[in-house]
């Protein structure tokens, strides 16, 4: 090979070299890049908060009751006091034997002279006395109502003073319904059906708007059901806030026993007695039960499944994401390598051209010497 030729290849190495060089530069700052993101979502793995299921114990609470003839109680809030005594609130419940309930929903037929009917028994307006005339009352010689003979079939079983006595408890049927429902005394249609079990005589609540504002069929029926309601038992609560005063046992665990409240007055004060002293009632004795609020246990797993749920999407996701990364840099350091060794070869190849070089130089130098 000649001078000139060995120069020209020892210069066409040297760029290549340059090259190889220059993208290997370049592989490793691109692999620096992937480390940086990789070091990043790691970052994000570390300082992401792992879900935590929720405790039972977190939703269950000591409850302590004391039963006060027909009324329970439960305790709601215990605050004690300097002096040893407690601030207590409590629920109290109860069953009322004569409240509205819904009863089952009726066909009710129209008659056609703004009467109505349920089966066979006509509707009638509730709460409204029976006119004293010859049509509803048979009358003795003095005129006074002897029996009953009107179209309501359960009145003629009745004296005329029962039926009086029926009409008045009606009418605390009307005020029942009026004070639930938010209607008048108008608003309402009764009828009755006798009890098989216990011969009484149940009485069934209509609102007058549903009745009339039905719509009704060629042959009068109604084409939906109406709803009725009759008397019978609920349970009611009442709230007793903050009574003072209260006095508290213990037994050697420091669980509540025993309670005594203050007698309270019309305002719902502590009544003392003619030396200024607290009037106390019985003391009640309290039971302890644990109670688990179920919904709000069910509602907390249900929000650690959903955070659970994102949080391993997100694992999932920041793990594809490292995987890509670690697929492309391992395909720059594979090219890494083939850059090394594609370097040493060229390096190789210009240490033989540079020998060539120097002999030819040397050759050079001895001809002209």
């Amino acid at each position: 090979m000649g001078m000139a030729a060995s120069q020209a290849r020892f210069l066409g190495l040297t760029a290549r070299k340059t090259n190889v060089e220059f993208e290997g530069q370049q592989v490793n700052q691109q692999r620096t890049t992937l480390s940086n993101q990789s070091a990043n979502y790691y970052n994000d793995l570390l300082g992401m908060t792992v879900p935590t299921p929720p405790s039972v114990d977190n939703y269950t609470k000591t409850v302590y009751t004391f039963e006060d003839g027909a009324l329970s109680n439960t305790i709601t809030s215990l605050i004690a006091s300097p002096n040893g005594e407690y601030t207590v609130s409590y629920l109290r419940k109860w069953t009322d034997d004569f409240s509205v309930v819904a009863a089952s929903t009726s066909i009710v037929t129209e008659n056609g002279d703004g009467t109505y009917n349920v089966g066979a028994n006509k509707l009638r307006d509730l709460g409204v006395a029976i006119p004293d005339n010859a049509d509803n009352f048979e009358h003795d010689a003095t005129g006074n109502r002897t029996k009953y003979i009107g179209e309501y079939e359960y009145l003629q079983s009745m004296t005329p003073e029962q039926i009086d006595s029926l009409i008045k408890e009606e009418q605390q049927y009307l005020a029942l319904l009026n004070e639930k429902y938010g209607t008048t005394n108008s608003d309402w249609l009764v009828r009755y059906v006798e009890d098989t079990t216990t011969g009484k005589q149940v009485p069934y609540f209509y609102k007058k708007d549903d009745v009339t504002g039905a719509v009704y069929d060629d042959n009068g029926n109604s084409k939906s059901n109406i709803k009725c309601y009759t008397v019978g038992s609920t349970t009611q609560t009442e709230e007793v806030k903050a009574v003072t005063n209260c006095k508290v046992e213990k037994d050697s665990s420091g669980r509540f026993i025993n309670i005594t409240l203050p007698e309270l007055d019309d305002d719902g004060n502590p009544v003392l007695d003619d030396k200024g002293n607290i009037v106390y009632g019985p003391t009640y004795s309290l039971t302890t039960s644990t109670v688990t609020d179920q919904d709000a246990y069910n509602d907390a797993m249900n929000q650690y499944e959903y955070e659970k749920y994102e949080y391993d999407q997100a694992i999932n996701e920041i793990n594809a994401k490292i995987e890509i990364i670690q697929a492309q840099d391992k395909n720059l350091e594979l090219r890494l390598k083939q850059l090394d060794t594609e370097q040493d070869a060229i390096q190789t190849e210009m240490d033989a051209v540079q020998k060539v070089i120097e002999k030819n130089t040397e050759s050079s130098f001895k001809t002209f010497g």
